[in-house]
């Protein structure tokens, strides 16, 4: 069972990112962020009220960490992801996914001075080429012209943020539940995104609501939001951490799918070489570093 749910979280996220790449032009990035937490928000208040009241102390104690986690998780990542996807496709998005392990396993090293083998900088040297292939859509005279897409830096930005997120959790409060501990970051997150989606929507074009648009936000308020959260809290208690983040491997996966069903993407050379690069430098960086370190 742990499989599947975890299969089926990646499969939401990467719904996540195809959707709103294909509702891009309907509503601003910033304000589908709020839209999709406030009301991710509303289905859960019922329980969040008695998890956070029963660890206000703990809050109260920890509040400026939490407010940071809250930051970079719910009102960072996605927001700068569905900023990256105004102008990327769904599936350059998804696949730069899978740059965020690799990010992770520098910053460990170079921030928090954890060890790193040659096998494993060999991984990170891989799939920062498959990246690069990627937003450079396989032309290197874009590399040396720094003439890359602003929605890919966008979306590579919102998978540095989300590294640094992981990182943090190290100091996550250990009195604090899984549960009170997404509950407060979601508190956190509307509360940072409602000014912000103000000042967009001074700017932007009045959204026009439809049938399509309001099951899209209900899709990203229950699916990856809240079911996504569920399914992989259990799948990492019965796994565990190590086994349950390589599922992340597949959003790519589903991304190119779910961009050829839906969009009517076109899956180019430069789409397979990159991510070749990219799960071939994860293998070495992350599953053989660890298998090696074990034996």
């Amino acid at each position: 069972m742990a499989y599947l749910l975890l299969t089926l979280t990646t499969l939401f996220w990467a719904g996540n990112f195809v959707l709103a790449r294909a509702f891009s032009v309907d509503i601003p990035p910033i304000t589908l962020a709020l839209i999709r937490w406030s009301l991710a928000f509303v289905i859960l208040l019922p329980f969040a009220i008695p998890a956070i009241y029963k660890h206000r102390d703990v809050i109260r104690q920890y509040w400026p960490r939490l407010v940071l986690f809250g930051a970079l998780s719910v009102a960072g990542f996605n927001t700068l992801a569905y900023i990256g996807l105004q102008t990327t496709t769904a599936m350059n998005g998804t696949l730069m996914q899978s740059s965020m392990p690799i990010m992770i396993l520098c910053m460990s090293t170079l921030v928090l001075r954890e060890s790193a083998s040659m096998r494993q900088w060999l991984g990170v040297l891989l799939s920062l080429l498959g990246v690069l292939a990627l937003i450079s859509k396989g032309d290197p005279e874009a590399l040396m012209s720094l003439n890359f897409n602003s929605g890919d830096l966008w979306v590579l930005l919102a998978m540095f943020v989300w590294a640094c997120y992981s990182l943090a959790l190290r100091w996550k409060p250990k009195e604090m539940s899984g549960f009170a501990f997404f509950s407060v970051s979601l508190t956190v997150g509307v509360i940072i995104l409602v000014p912000l989606s103000l000042l967009e929507t001074e700017r932007a074009l009045q959204i026009k609501w439809d049938t399509d648009l309001m099951l899209l936000i209900s899709y990203l308020a229950v699916f990856p939001s809240i079911l996504a959260y569920l399914f992989w809290n259990y799948g990492v208690e019965k796994l565990g951490a190590h086994k349950a983040g390589l599922f992340i491997h597949q959003v790519p996966m589903w991304g190119i799918v779910l961009s050829v069903i839906f969009l009517a993407e076109q899956v180019q050379a430069f789409h397979l070489w990159g991510i070749a690069l990219i799960f071939t430098g994860i293998y070495l960086a992350v599953v053989a570093g660890t298998v090696a370190g074990k034996s």
